[in-house]
């Protein structure tokens, strides 16, 4: 029978042994020396000046003095003197300067903060994963980081998400209280969309990019094309605002037909354009001119224009264009005028045009 433990190398009492409370107290001593391991530090390989009855150290490579031949090994000093607690593979001890868990490994003190993580069913980064979300993390601010060139990366960095088919969803979910008010990315099909939404159910989109020809759109941006399938009477001298009861398109309906009006439904920069078409009514000497007007009564600048010429019933027409800041509310009409004699403005062909531009 062996005089010491397999595992921790604790001496026995032997039978008829005199002085039991010596071999007793050695075990003692070594037992507080390797319970719930922790050491004050790893990289000396010398002893320090004035240990405590107590301190423990993993002895570094190239032990001297005190230490010399116990590289890796555990260094307790007890009753004034240095004690050597040769490593058991499995045993664990905490660095207290570093604040790291090591193991030992056979060969060497080891982190247990594994090198790779491989094939994880769920990881909770100070919150509970769960099936629907793999992944979760609750946390104020994230960074990645390229790898540089000279810690042997490329400098460049690329985030890759993929998805099974054109027809399945992928993107990014922005949410305001667990609610969704915006998507980000391929829904659906391959296009990249940018969606809002006001409840979390019902989305518009904003931006739409093909993905084949790289065409932007803006399904909701918006834009009208009014007309009117009546002759307008207009007489001599007075401005008049164009009746336009019709609609080509009207996306988001700014354009009201029954009052004539665009309405901004949006702060921006919007582009008009407007096309009056003559049609006689008596004489052919009457001159026409058109106007854009801003909220029932003011001209936009570079909205006016006169034919002077001749007029061809039914031939002669006269365009406007202007771009003009508005703010949501902003009305804008299509004001017509006859001078020298009245005339109608033609159905079909007179029209008004607008969109936002920015």
């Amino acid at each position: 029978m062996s005089d010491t433990t397999t595992n921790l190398l604790l001496p026995y009492i032997l039978a008829a042994q005199a002085q039991k409370h010596v071999t007793l107290n050695e075990a003692l001593r070594l037992l507080d020396g390797l319970v719930q391991l922790s050491v004050l530090d790893r990289d000396l390989t010398a002893p320090p000046g004035s240990p405590a009855d107590g301190d423990r150290f993993i002895v570094a490579s190239g032990g001297t003095g005190d230490w010399a031949g116990w590289d890796l090994n555990v260094a307790l000093f007890a009753d004034g003197a240095w004690l050597r607690l040769p490593p058991r593979t499995g045993w664990r001890a905490w660095v207290e300067d570093e604040g790291l868990l090591l193991v030992y490994d056979g060969s060497g003190w080891v982190g247990t903060t594994p090198a790779s993580l491989q094939n994880l069913a769920l990881l909770g980064l100070d919150t509970t994963a769960d099936a629907s979300n793999p992944f979760s993390a609750k946390l104020n601010a994230a960074l990645w980081t390229a790898k540089t060139v000279a810690e042997g990366g490329t400098g460049d960095l690329f985030y890759t998400m993929n998805k099974e088919a054109a027809g399945d969803d992928l993107g990014l979910t922005l949410q305001t209280g667990f609610v969704t008010k915006a998507l980000v990315g391929l829904f659906g099909s391959d296009r990249f969309r940018l969606a809002v939404s006001a409840d979390g159910s019902t989305f518009f989109d904003g931006l739409s990019v093909d993905n084949a020809t790289g065409i932007v759109d803006q399904p909701r941006l918006p834009r009208f094309k009014a007309y009117t399938n009546y002759d307008n009477y207009v007489g001599v001298g007075t401005w008049t605002k164009i009746g336009l009861n019709n609609t080509d398109y009207n996306d988001q309906g700014c354009f009201d037909a029954g009052t004539n009006l665009f309405t901004a439904p949006v702060d921006g920069t919007y582009l008009f354009g407007a096309t009056l078409l003559y049609k006689i009514n008596a004489s052919a000497t009457a001159r026409m001119r058109g106007r854009l007007v801003l909220n029932g009564g003011t001209e936009i600048r570079g909205s006016y224009g006169e034919i002077s010429g001749a007029h061809v019933s039914e031939a002669t027409a006269l365009w406007l264009q202007t771009m003009v800041p508005l703010v949501a509310g902003d009305t804008i009409e299509l004001h017509g005028y006859f001078r020298a004699q009245d005339g109608y403005f033609a159905a079909d062909h007179t029209s008004l045009w607008g969109c936002k531009i920015g």
